[in-house]
Order: C-alpha cells, then sequence, then structure tokens
C-alpha cells in the first residue's frame, strides 16, 4: 500500500496545531467563540480519521476503512462549515471597524480561507472520483493536512522561532510572512512527494498550486483594495446564508466525487 508512514506526518500536523494554537485556544477553550470550537473539533477529527484509515487499510482491515470512508461523508460538510464560521468571525471584526488590526489583517485572513475552502473540496472530490486508483486516492486524503498546515505552523513559527520570518515585514502583515513561508515548507514537501512519483503524483501537484495561490494572493490582499471591498460585502451577507452554503458545497464534493468514481455503467448485451 502507498504512503507507509503517513500517519507520522499527519501526527505531525496534530502536534503542529496543539502548539500554534496552544495561546490562543487550548489554554483559553472556555473563553473563546463557538466558531473556534467547530473549526477545531472538525479539523482535528478530521486529521485523526485520515491517521485511523490510513492504518486500517494497511492492516488490512478493509471493512473498517470502508466504514470510516463513509463517516467522511458525514464530517466533511461540517469540515468546510468550520472554514466558514471562522471566516464570518473575522467579517464580523472587519465589519465593526473599531480595530485597526481587523481592519488591515481580516481580508487577508478571510482570502486563506476561501482559497483553503477551494482546496477542500477540490482534493476530496478528486479522493472520491479516483477511489478505485488506491495511490491516487490516498494522495488526495493525505494531501488535504498540507492545505491546515499554513495556519498552525504561522503561529508555532512566530511563538518559538521568529528569526525564521526571513520576510521581515513589520506590523500585522508580519502574520502573512508566516502564511507564506509555512506555505512555502508545505509545497517544498508536496513537490517532494510529486517528483518521487510523478506518475501519481497529481494530487501533491494539484495542492501544491493552491498553497500557491494561497500564499501569494493572501500576502497581497493588504495592497489590493477591492479585496477589502470584496470581504466587507462578505460580511453583509447574513451568517445562516453563508453557513448554509458551506454546508451545501461540503455535501456536494461528497456526493458529486462519489458519483464521479462510479464505474461506467455496462451496455446492454446484443442478441
Amino acid at each position: 500500500m502507498p504512503y507507509r508512514h503517513a500517519h507520522y506526518f499527519v501526527g505531525f500536523v496534530l502536534l503542529v496545531i496543539m502548539v500554534g494554537f496552544w495561546a490562543s485556544y487550548f489554554s483559553v477553550v472556555k473563553a473563546v467563540p463557538l466558531a473556534f470550537h467547530v473549526h477545531a473539533v472538525s479539523s482535528m477529527t478530521w486529521l485523526g480519521l485520515l491517521i485511523a484509515q490510513h492504518l486500517s487499510i494497511h492492516k488490512r482491515m478493509n471493512a473498517l476503512h470502508k466504514q470510516m470512508g463513509l463517516a467522511s461523508f458525514a464530517l466533511f460538510p461540517f469540515l468546510i462549515l468550520g472554514f466558514v464560521m471562522i471566516i464570518n468571525v473575522s467579517a464580523k471584526g472587519f465589519a465593526a471597524g473599531d480595530n485597526p488590526f481587523y481592519t488591515y489583517i481580516a481580508p487577508a485572513f478571510g482570502t486563506a480561507m476561501w482559497v483553503a475552502i477551494a482546496a477542500y473540496l477540490t482534493l476530496f472530490y478528486l479522493a472520491l472520483k479516483h477511489r478505485r486508483n488506491v495511490r491516487l486516492h490516498a494522495g488526495y486524503m493525505l494531501a488535504t493536512p498540507s492545505i491546515l498546515f499554513e495556519s498552525p505552523f504561522g503561529r508555532f513559527m512566530d511563538l518559538l522561532f521568529p528569526a525564521w520570518n526571513f520576510i521581515g515585514s513589520e506590523g500585522p502583515h508580519a502574520i502573512l510572512d508566516t502564511i507564506a513561508i509555512s506555505d512555502g515548507i508545505a509545497i517544498v514537501f508536496a513537490m517532494t512527494l510529486y517528483f518521487m512519483d510523478r506518475k501519481h503524483g497529481a494530487p501533491w501537484l494539484v495542492a501544491s498550486g493552491f498553497m500557491a495561490v494561497q500564499a501569494v494572493l493572501t500576502w497581497f490582499t493588504p495592497q489590493m483594495p477591492f479585496m477589502a471591498d470584496l470581504f466587507a460585502a462578505y460580511a453583509t451577507i447574513p451568517e445562516a446564508v453563508t453557513l448554509v452554503v458551506g454546508l451545501a458545497l461540503g455535501a456536494a464534493a461528497a456526493w458529486f466525487g462519489w458519483e464521479a468514481g462510479k464505474p461506467p455503467a455496462r451496455k446492454p448485451a446484443v442478441a
């Protein structure tokens, strides 16, 4: 089976999440908004599911692997919902207009999350579409944590290794430096896997493309006034609408991916 040691990679991402978000989430878990709980629980459960799926298939527990695969259909829409809820928190802070930090940084955060949602939808759809090709299916599923990597690792780096920020922007923009650098590290990792097996490397190429777009677009968002206008327009959309759309997008990716992965119907025999 491919990616025999992938559970260590996913476990590493979980560790980075714990360290990176310890100060802002885990140590103050009772004092944070509901959106952060939904995002944290759904994202970490997704990583846990990937580890469990990986170990089960390598131990030839195929029935358990299939059951957890079906569980991903229920979990994935809530994963996307968590991303949307975080965007909405940033949108509220931006719309309030009483915090210079949010005024500057929130559109960039929103941009990063929009790209992340698009990446997750694409990767999960392709994982289901190619579920009959073990290497492609595994690759697309295991590429999803790379999209999640930039946010916790950026905080991890800012907390423990600030000297790694070789870009050196001042003020709030330094946070966007860490996002770009974290995406760059993840791209190097993904492209290494791509060149190790180019025949089945499409998942890592797709993930790298999304991360490159995320890094560049997020970093330059504060220099693009129309992005702030776009985020302001998003902030006017009723929250219930955005949440329903998020759930619907997650469910649609699952449904269309499953349908696309079905074998072609056999033509009736001609007498």
